[in-house]
């Protein structure tokens, strides 16, 4: 090696060592500053000054803003009108950093998504009977039933353990969910999601097993023996007690639902094609797989409608074009609240932005986040087709996940990009990493016990993975508590810091249906 290329060599570690970030005072931005790269100042003071505000420097800016707020809340008084219907958004794995970062690619850190204008909110804590940080089932278990119990088990109390078949099928430890109650109060019901129909979070609305992986007959036989008397999820949701009464059911997973013998796809071993099954219960109950066929379909002429629109998940929005023919979150929510409002009595709807979940769990973090605006767009929508005055929606996460949002990056920064600052080892640092995940080994050469320069491997494309820390095959959930925001009669109940399963006591409460309290009553 030549001495000019070690010469080189020796002064660009010099260069890394410099810019890195030593021990400054935790508030003693002059010190972090000097150790900053001089160009990266100067695209700092660039970036920032675009990205402000007019009157932003001003006292008077932040002062009027604040006084602002505090009119607003004085004048909005509680609405306690009984609530007609109610429709509840379940964004799976939107934790508060996520729709935090989520704000920002929207455009940036001023704005807000629909649903954080909400006039209600609250914190919601997500643990379950035996975990610190819970799953999908669980938490579906405690948002919709009430009822806090296992991980993995899905509308069973915590009398039931994981993959408990005996259990499974006793049906003195079944816990019915909120879709009951309000069929049983004469509503309608429904649920929507962009996730298989029979994973964790819809299962929440419809189903009783111990294992959420119990999606189809061979599933449960592989567990249970092929003589079980537990019913799957799929099976559930055709015949079941609940399953069977739900006017609009909206999803993927066709694949659940048919025999292998009959369906490429199919994941049954039964013999059976449940959706055939669903078409012969009744002239009236329709079925659609496309985007054109829900478009093209007259809500009036039907009695239930099943949309099976992917073999499991739906695409992400990144992934589809004109030619996917998929329905997105907000198309699903339109076609059924014109669906559900049919009824005089009112209805509940469950609607899952399934996908921020499977994007945080792959380190996707511009899936995840692209997932949590068409959320948004559909609770927008949802509220620009309801009336605020008879219609509650209620805004929530089941559970966190394990990214984080740091590194002092300055206003007008790409959220997907990396801070002004580099790390003790001279390399950069993206603001969106996580605790863990599959990532690890992209970003961290292992033998050479050191950092990729992240920079060069995150690209832009709808794929790109994001650092971390730990390597596991999926990154995991987080434990920390997440948001709940509530928009029409008695979302005023849903301040404050409360346990998950909570949350269907209230909307039950606000809307005069189940076993517990509720505004009509004067025993209250």
């Amino acid at each position: 090696m030549s001495r000019l290329i070690l010469s080189g060599i020796v002064c660009c570690l010099v260069l890394r060592t410099a810019y890195a970030i030593p021990a400054c005072a935790q508030d003693d931005e002059d010190c972090r500053e000097s150790h900053m790269h001089p160009d990266l100042l100067s695209e700092r003071d660039r970036l920032t000054s675009q990205s402000r505000i007019a009157g932003e420097e001003t006292t008077e800016y932040w002062l009027d803003q604040g006084k602002q707020f505090v009119k607003e809340k004085l004048h909005t008084p509680a609405n306690q009108n009984i609530a007609k219907n109610i429709i509840m958004f379940l964004g799976d794995g939107m934790g508060i950093t996520t729709h935090s970062a989520a704000r920002t690619l929207l455009g940036g850190e001023e704005k807000s998504l629909y649903f954080e204008t909400f006039p209600h909110t609250g914190l919601s804590r997500t643990f379950n009977v035996d975990k610190i940080v819970p799953d999908s089932a669980s938490t579906a278990t405690a948002y919709l039933c009430g009822v806090k119990a296992i991980g993995g088990t899905i509308g069973v109390s915590g009398h039931v353990d994981r993959t408990d078949c005996v259990g499974s099928a006793n049906v003195t430890y079944h816990v019915n969910s909120i879709a009951k109650w309000a069929v049983d109060a004469g509503k309608s019901a429904g649920v929507v999601t962009t996730t298989r129909i029979t994973h964790a979070s819809p299962a929440g609305v419809y189903a009783h097993v111990a294992e959420r992986d119990w999606e189809n007959d061979s599933e449960v036989k592989g567990d249970c023996g092929t003589d079980t008397v537990v019913q799957d999820i799929a099976y559930q949701l055709i015949h079941g007690e609940v399953g069977s009464k739900l006017s609009v059911i909206l999803g993927g997973g066709k694949r659940e639902f048919i025999d292998s013998k009959l369906y490429a796809a199919g994941k049954r071993s039964d013999g059976r094609n449940l959706i055939e099954e669903y078409k012969q219960q009744s002239s009236r109950n329709a079925y659609v797989e496309t985007l054109d066929e829900l478009n093209s379909l007259n809500v009036t002429e039907v009695d239930r409608l099943l949309g099976l629109f992917q073999d499991n998940h739906l695409l992400y929005h990144l992934e589809t074009n004109e030619q996917s023919n998929q329905p997105t979150l907000a198309e699903l929510t339109r076609k059924s609240i014109e669906f559900l409002s049919r009824n005089d009595k009112g209805y509940f709807i469950f609607i899952e932005g399934g996908r921020i979940d499977h994007g945080h769990h792959d380190t996707y973090a511009r899936l995840a986040l692209d997932e949590t605006l068409e959320f948004a767009k559909a609770i927008q929508l949802a509220r620009e087709l309801t009336n605020e005055t008879d219609t509650l929606i209620v805004v929530t996460a089941d559970h966190s996940h394990a990214m984080t949002y740091s590194g002092y990056a300055d206003r007008g920064n790409d959220i997907f990009g990396s801070t002004t600052y580099t790390g003790k080892d001279g390399q950069p640092f993206m603001t969106l990493s996580y605790a863990n995940g599959p990532s690890y080994e992209t970003f961290f050469d292992v033998q050479q016990h050191a950092r990729h320069d992240p920079t060069t491997l995150i690209t832009g494309a709808i794929y790109d993975s994001f650092p971390s820390t730990i390597p596991l095959d999926s990154e995991t959930h987080g434990g920390d508590d997440v948001a709940v925001f509530a928009s029409g009669p008695w979302a005023h109940l849903f301040s404050g810091v409360y346990n998950q399963n909570t949350i269907p006591h209230m909307m039950a409460y606000a809307s005069c249906v189940g076993s517990g309290l509720k505004a009509c009553s004067t025993a209250n």
